[in-house]
Protein backbone atom coordinates (compact mmCIF):
# COMPACT_ATOMS: atom_id res chain seq x y z
CA UNK A 1 0.00 0.00 0.00
CA UNK A 2 1.16 3.62 -0.73
CA UNK A 3 2.27 5.71 1.98
CA UNK A 4 1.79 9.43 2.28
CA UNK A 5 4.82 10.45 3.59
CA UNK A 6 7.55 8.69 1.94
CA UNK A 7 9.27 10.76 -0.80
CA UNK A 8 10.22 8.12 -2.82
CA UNK A 9 6.51 7.41 -3.52
CA UNK A 10 5.30 10.68 -4.42
CA UNK A 11 4.83 12.14 -7.80
CA UNK A 12 6.77 15.58 -8.28
CA UNK A 13 2.91 17.41 -7.73
CA UNK A 14 2.48 15.39 -4.76
CA UNK A 15 5.52 16.64 -2.88
CA UNK A 16 5.17 20.08 -3.96
CA UNK A 17 2.01 20.40 -2.51
CA UNK A 18 3.19 18.24 0.78
CA UNK A 19 5.95 20.20 0.95
CA UNK A 20 4.16 23.12 1.80
CA UNK A 21 2.41 21.35 4.97
CA UNK A 22 5.79 20.78 6.47
CA UNK A 23 9.52 21.75 6.69
CA UNK A 24 10.22 18.10 8.90
CA UNK A 25 11.97 15.71 6.61
CA UNK A 26 13.22 12.19 8.28
CA UNK A 27 16.43 10.48 7.30
CA UNK A 28 16.64 6.91 8.17
CA UNK A 29 20.37 5.23 8.14
CA UNK A 30 21.50 1.68 8.98
CA UNK A 31 23.42 -0.80 8.19
CA UNK A 32 24.08 -4.21 6.29
CA UNK A 33 25.30 -6.57 8.35
CA UNK A 34 24.93 -9.81 10.62
CA UNK A 35 22.83 -9.82 13.29
CA UNK A 36 22.99 -12.71 15.12
CA UNK A 37 22.07 -16.28 13.28
CA UNK A 38 17.65 -15.27 14.25
CA UNK A 39 17.71 -11.80 12.17
CA UNK A 40 18.24 -10.33 9.04
CA UNK A 41 21.01 -9.35 7.52
CA UNK A 42 19.09 -5.58 7.00
CA UNK A 43 17.88 -5.68 10.53
CA UNK A 44 19.45 -2.28 11.26
CA UNK A 45 17.83 -0.38 8.39
CA UNK A 46 14.83 -2.13 8.92
CA UNK A 47 13.98 -1.06 12.22
CA UNK A 48 15.13 2.57 11.22
CA UNK A 49 12.77 2.83 8.13
CA UNK A 50 9.88 1.35 9.95
CA UNK A 51 10.28 3.62 13.24
CA UNK A 52 10.73 6.48 10.50
CA UNK A 53 7.39 5.81 8.91
CA UNK A 54 5.71 5.43 12.22
CA UNK A 55 6.99 9.08 13.47
CA UNK A 56 5.82 10.72 10.40
CA UNK A 57 2.26 9.32 10.66
CA UNK A 58 2.17 11.48 13.81
CA UNK A 59 3.80 14.72 12.99
CA UNK A 60 3.54 15.44 9.61
CA UNK A 61 6.87 15.20 8.36
CA UNK A 62 8.16 13.79 5.33
CA UNK A 63 10.21 10.50 4.76
CA UNK A 64 13.44 11.24 2.84
CA UNK A 65 15.51 8.43 0.96
CA UNK A 66 17.32 5.96 3.42
CA UNK A 67 21.09 5.18 3.56
CA UNK A 68 20.66 1.43 3.99
CA UNK A 69 24.58 0.28 4.03
CA UNK A 70 27.06 2.00 6.22
CA UNK A 71 30.39 1.72 7.85
CA UNK A 72 30.27 -2.33 9.41
CA UNK A 73 34.42 -2.98 8.99
CA UNK A 74 34.60 -4.97 12.20
CA UNK A 75 31.82 -7.56 11.14
CA UNK A 76 32.93 -8.39 7.62
CA UNK A 77 34.12 -11.35 8.78
CA UNK A 78 30.43 -12.89 8.27
CA UNK A 79 28.89 -13.41 5.55
CA UNK A 80 26.44 -10.97 4.02
CA UNK A 81 28.14 -8.07 5.66
CA UNK A 82 28.02 -5.10 3.55
CA UNK A 83 30.36 -2.25 4.57
CA UNK A 84 31.36 1.10 2.63
CA UNK A 85 33.79 3.62 3.45
CA UNK A 86 33.12 6.56 6.21
CA UNK A 87 34.25 8.98 3.24
CA UNK A 88 31.99 7.22 0.85
CA UNK A 89 29.23 7.43 3.67
CA UNK A 90 29.23 11.23 4.25
CA UNK A 91 29.62 12.57 0.91
CA UNK A 92 26.13 10.18 -0.18
CA UNK A 93 24.83 11.82 2.82
CA UNK A 94 25.87 15.05 2.33
CA UNK A 95 24.29 15.43 -0.82
CA UNK A 96 21.18 13.60 0.18
CA UNK A 97 20.82 16.65 3.14
CA UNK A 98 22.32 19.53 0.29
CA UNK A 99 18.99 18.00 -2.00
CA UNK A 100 17.11 18.20 0.43
CA UNK A 101 17.57 21.68 1.77
CA UNK A 102 17.34 22.56 -2.21
CA UNK A 103 13.66 22.15 -1.70
CA UNK A 104 13.36 23.60 1.21
CA UNK A 105 13.39 21.51 4.55
CA UNK A 106 14.58 23.48 7.60
CA UNK A 107 14.10 20.61 10.16
CA UNK A 108 16.37 17.38 9.99
CA UNK A 109 15.62 14.18 11.99
CA UNK A 110 18.40 11.38 11.71
CA UNK A 111 16.62 8.01 12.84
CA UNK A 112 19.94 6.07 12.89
CA UNK A 113 20.14 2.58 13.74
CA UNK A 114 24.04 1.61 13.38
CA UNK A 115 26.88 3.31 15.80
CA UNK A 116 29.27 3.84 13.25
CA UNK A 117 27.28 6.37 11.65
CA UNK A 118 26.92 8.70 14.43
CA UNK A 119 30.26 10.47 14.43
CA UNK A 120 29.53 11.21 10.77
CA UNK A 121 26.04 12.39 10.55
CA UNK A 122 27.16 14.70 13.55
CA UNK A 123 30.09 15.89 11.25
CA UNK A 124 27.75 17.09 8.90
CA UNK A 125 25.29 18.24 10.68
CA UNK A 126 27.68 21.14 12.71
CA UNK A 127 29.16 21.93 8.98
CA UNK A 128 25.26 22.55 8.33
CA UNK A 129 24.85 24.74 11.74
CA UNK A 130 28.16 26.44 10.96
CA UNK A 131 26.48 28.56 7.94
CA UNK A 132 22.41 27.30 7.95
CA UNK A 133 19.31 28.54 9.62
CA UNK A 134 18.18 24.93 9.40
CA UNK A 135 17.79 22.26 13.19
CA UNK A 136 19.27 19.49 13.09
CA UNK A 137 18.65 16.02 15.45
CA UNK A 138 19.82 12.53 15.86
CA UNK A 139 18.51 9.82 17.51
CA UNK A 140 21.11 6.59 17.96
CA UNK A 141 18.02 4.15 17.98
CA UNK A 142 19.93 1.38 20.03
CA UNK A 143 21.53 3.54 22.67
CA UNK A 144 18.53 5.51 22.77
CA UNK A 145 16.61 2.59 23.78
CA UNK A 146 18.67 2.28 27.41
CA UNK A 147 17.31 5.61 28.39
CA UNK A 148 13.72 4.38 27.63
CA UNK A 149 13.92 0.34 29.25
CA UNK A 150 13.47 0.48 32.97
CA UNK A 151 10.75 -2.09 33.79
CA UNK A 152 11.32 -4.03 30.64
CA UNK A 153 14.37 -5.82 29.90
CA UNK A 154 15.74 -8.29 31.78
CA UNK A 155 19.72 -8.89 31.04
CA UNK A 156 20.98 -5.36 32.10
CA UNK A 157 23.54 -4.28 30.25
CA UNK A 158 23.96 -7.10 27.65
CA UNK A 159 20.35 -6.80 26.70
CA UNK A 160 21.01 -3.92 24.39
CA UNK A 161 24.19 -6.00 22.65
CA UNK A 162 24.66 -6.58 19.59
CA UNK A 163 20.98 -8.51 18.16
CA UNK A 164 20.41 -9.23 22.19
CA UNK A 165 17.21 -9.41 24.35
CA UNK A 166 16.30 -5.46 23.30
CA UNK A 167 17.06 -5.79 19.44
CA UNK A 168 15.68 -9.18 19.02
CA UNK A 169 12.28 -7.88 21.03
CA UNK A 170 11.66 -4.73 18.40
CA UNK A 171 12.43 -7.12 15.56
CA UNK A 172 9.94 -9.43 16.81
CA UNK A 173 6.90 -6.44 17.30
CA UNK A 174 7.99 -4.46 14.02
CA UNK A 175 8.92 -7.67 11.96
CA UNK A 176 7.77 -11.20 13.53
CA UNK A 177 7.84 -12.54 10.03
CA UNK A 178 11.59 -11.91 9.34
CA UNK A 179 12.59 -13.67 12.74
CA UNK A 180 13.49 -16.69 13.06
CA UNK A 181 13.17 -17.75 16.59
CA UNK A 182 14.27 -21.63 15.70
CA UNK A 183 18.06 -20.10 15.55
CA UNK A 184 18.05 -17.50 18.05
CA UNK A 185 20.62 -18.07 21.13
CA UNK A 186 22.22 -17.15 24.18
CA UNK A 187 25.74 -16.09 23.28
CA UNK A 188 27.36 -13.89 26.40
CA UNK A 189 31.23 -12.45 24.89
CA UNK A 190 33.63 -15.11 24.75
CA UNK A 191 36.17 -12.36 25.89
CA UNK A 192 36.29 -10.44 28.97
CA UNK A 193 36.63 -6.58 28.23
CA UNK A 194 39.40 -5.79 30.76
CA UNK A 195 39.39 -1.71 29.96
CA UNK A 196 35.78 -0.95 29.24
CA UNK A 197 37.35 2.61 29.39
CA UNK A 198 39.84 2.64 26.25
CA UNK A 199 38.49 2.47 23.25
CA UNK A 200 40.10 -0.45 20.87
CA UNK A 201 38.82 -1.99 18.19
CA UNK A 202 38.10 -6.03 18.04
CA UNK A 203 36.77 -7.85 15.47
CA UNK A 204 32.96 -8.84 16.12
CA UNK A 205 34.26 -12.35 15.50
CA UNK A 206 36.91 -12.32 18.65
CA UNK A 207 33.81 -11.62 20.46
CA UNK A 208 31.01 -13.78 19.05
CA UNK A 209 30.83 -16.54 16.87
CA UNK A 210 27.07 -16.38 16.09
CA UNK A 211 26.96 -12.57 15.95
CA UNK A 212 24.72 -12.53 18.79
CA UNK A 213 26.38 -10.59 22.05
CA UNK A 214 24.35 -11.70 25.43
CA UNK A 215 20.72 -13.41 25.45
CA UNK A 216 18.07 -13.29 22.58
CA UNK A 217 16.06 -15.62 24.16
CA UNK A 218 14.25 -13.82 26.76
CA UNK A 219 13.23 -11.05 24.18
CA UNK A 220 9.26 -11.11 23.32
CA UNK A 221 7.50 -8.96 21.03
CA UNK A 222 5.09 -7.48 24.21
CA UNK A 223 9.14 -6.08 25.17
CA UNK A 224 9.52 -5.05 21.79
CA UNK A 225 6.01 -2.95 21.49
CA UNK A 226 6.29 -1.22 24.56
CA UNK A 227 10.23 -0.11 23.80
CA UNK A 228 9.12 1.12 20.38
CA UNK A 229 6.22 2.48 21.88
CA UNK A 230 8.86 4.88 24.71
CA UNK A 231 10.82 5.94 22.08
CA UNK A 232 7.86 7.24 19.67
CA UNK A 233 6.34 9.05 22.52
CA UNK A 234 9.88 10.06 23.53
CA UNK A 235 10.78 11.80 20.13
CA UNK A 236 7.29 12.82 19.54
CA UNK A 237 7.69 15.35 23.30
CA UNK A 238 10.99 16.10 21.98
CA UNK A 239 9.38 17.78 18.24
CA UNK A 240 6.60 19.05 19.89
CA UNK A 241 8.16 20.32 22.87
CA UNK A 242 11.43 21.79 21.29
CA UNK A 243 10.69 22.45 17.40
CA UNK A 244 6.70 23.23 17.93
CA UNK A 245 5.15 20.05 16.14
CA UNK A 246 2.09 19.32 17.15
CA UNK A 247 1.04 15.83 17.38
CA UNK A 248 -2.35 16.60 15.17
CA UNK A 249 -0.06 16.90 12.28
CA UNK A 250 0.59 20.84 12.50
CA UNK A 251 2.83 22.84 13.32
CA UNK A 252 3.14 25.89 16.16
CA UNK A 253 5.27 28.85 16.42
CA UNK A 254 8.30 28.28 18.51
Amino acid sequence: MKSTNLLKEMSWKEFERRKMETDLVIIPSGAFEVYGPHLPLGTDILVSQRISELLAENVNAIIGPALEVGESAMLDEFPGTITIKPESFKAYMNDTVQSLKKWGFKDFLFINTHVGNVPIITQIVDELLRTEDIRCAQVDYWRFLKTLDEGVIETGELAHAHASEAGTSVMMHLYPELCDLDNWINEPPNVENKYPDIHHYPKLSTITKSGTIGNATVATEEKGRELVDRSLDRIKTFLRQSWGYKNENNREDT
